[in-house]
């Protein structure tokens, strides 16, 4: 598991990387302004397993491949470099960026639904005051 806090320009930011089965999920979580070290403790101990486990239904994975055997060395230069990185991994990206895309469909689909009901609604309004008029009511 791998929590990574970064600012967007707007809000603080939380990416939650974890690795199922060879198939990393990452999930985001929106801490507002800047957490303390406080906040951040809190989080990782109360509130990380229910943010894992209210969005797992609907994370998004992908496919990972691991490597068996690292040299040690290279292990080391690999956390060291990991360490100095900011930001996203490309994957988490990739995963999170899927599940605003999907959520975004869901919500286009939901207003033109909504719409054409309302624009239906209208019509049948229309035809009945033509035939109470029409009737001289």
């Amino acid at each position: 598991m791998h929590l990574t806090i970064y600012f967007d320009g707007q809000f603080w930011l939380g990416i939650i990387e974890t690795l199922e089965n060879n198939k990393l999920k990452a999930y985001r979580y929106v801490f507002g302004n800047e957490p303390k070290d406080v906040e951040v403790l809190h989080f990782v101990h109360h509130q990380l397993q229910s943010v894992i486990w209210k969005h797992s239904q609907s994370g998004i994975d992908i496919e990972t491949k691991l490597k068996q055997k690292v040299n040690p060395k290279r292990m080391q230069r690999q956390i060291s470099k990991e360490m100095k990185k900011i930001g996203l991994t490309t994957k988490a990206h990739e995963a999170i960026k899927q599940e605003l895309v999907e959520k975004k469909q869901h919500q286009q689909a939901k207003e033109r639904k909504h719409k054409e009901e309302t624009i239906q609604r209208k019509y049948m309004l229309k035809k009945q005051k033509a035939k109470q008029k029409h009737r001289g009511k």
